[in-house]
């Protein structure tokens, strides 16, 4: 007998790291439909998606922050094995500025995600964490079991309530099982330069700031503190590979698939285990590309974290993966997507 292909709604789909686990889950079997409002993506990441697959994934724009919508799509869209929810705003930022715009957006859509796979019975979900729920560590590397301190954003408090939110559905529900993956900064592109990290307007993120101006799109990048307590004084972060990270989300699916979850909510930091600073990534920038990044030291940005660093070996031993792209990879493959982008 044939085995029943797998069926996984990816919500935010067309976004930088959700249209990379859309090529990932396609390529491991599974039948893919993406829900996003467009709001910080293009339609066509859909095109790039069919040319390293060969299947372009059935697509829906929805607002998933909106209740009657979202309800409306899950009556005629609810036979979904697994989803993965990544729709949220993810700019810390632009958080400070407009926190209502978080708050609204980022848990409106996982309570009506939620609600949904009650209503369906659709038992597991994958949701989109950050690293920016511990706050800055008291003790580096973070572990799963390290505290979650009080966020300095909007944007890392809606990760910290989505994640109790989440705790407290589950418990009240048997029925449903989750995982929470807790990523570091994923940068990076696919090896085919097909799709990759695509902000619209002014990137909030260092890569696409980086590879924008190199390319002479931005007048220069901005490196935001050089008066940290680090060995250069910027700040340090766990850079991994996006097509890692997308990875990941295979894992942790098989996992609740094969019901080898060791309880019905799980946290995984999804990281490198390295950190690396702001300069440091220049550097490796100029050395692999053999190109000059133009930059400026600038103050330090409200929200920001001094230094944090994941400890995988959680996930390593329980999901059985493990980050194997390196540093240089990443970078390399960022221009190589910036360039065909200019």
């Amino acid at each position: 007998m044939q085995n029943k292909v797998r069926k996984v709604l990816i919500t935010g789909g067309t976004g930088y790291i959700g249209s990379h686990t859309a090529v990932v889950f396609i390529e491991a079997g599974y039948e893919v439909v993406i829900a996003d409002n467009l709001s910080n993506s293009k339609i066509e990441v859909l095109d790039g998606i069919k040319k390293i697959t060969g299947t372009k994934p059935e697509f829906h724009k929805i607002d998933l922050s909106d209740e009657n919508i979202t309800s409306d799509f899950f009556k005629t869209n609810n036979n979904f094995d697994v989803i993965i929810h990544f729709a949220a705003y993810k700019a810390v930022g632009e958080s400070v500025q407009k926190p209502l715009m978080y708050y609204k957006n980022n848990l409106n859509s996982l309570m009506n995600v939620l609600e949904a796979m009650l209503t369906h019975k659709i038992s597991n979900l994958i949701f989109s964490s950050s690293c920016t729920v511990y706050g800055q560590p008291d003790e580096l590397p973070v572990t799963e079991q390290s505290p979650v301190k009080k966020a300095l954003s909007p944007y890392g408090n809606t990760k910290q309530i989505a994640e109790e939110i989440i705790s407290d559905t589950l418990a009240s529900n048997n029925y449903l099982k989750a995982i929470s993956l807790r990523y570091f900064n994923p940068i990076g592109a696919h090896e085919s330069a097909v799709i990759g990290e695509l902000p619209l307007g002014v990137p909030n993120n260092l890569i696409p700031f980086l590879t924008q101006t190199v390319a002479g799109i931005r007048k220069e990048l901005s490196v935001f503190g050089n008066d940290y307590n680090t060995p250069d004084g910027t700040a340090i972060r766990d850079y991994i590979h996006v097509v890692d990270l997308a990875k990941a989300h295979l894992f942790a699916a098989e996992r609740l698939l094969k019901n080898k979850n060791k309880s019905n909510i799980e946290t995984f930091n999804i990281g490198t285990g390295q950190g690396n600073s702001v300069m440091e990534i220049i550097k490796t920038f100029e050395e692999v590309t053999a190109q000059k990044v133009n930059y400026k030291i600038a103050h330090r940005r409200e929200g920001d974290i001094e230094k944090v660093w994941a400890d995988t070996k959680y996930a390593n031993k329980e999901l059985a993966w493990k980050a194997e792209l390196s540093l240089s990879d990443a970078l390399l493959s960022a221009w190589n997507w910036q360039k065909r982008l200019s």
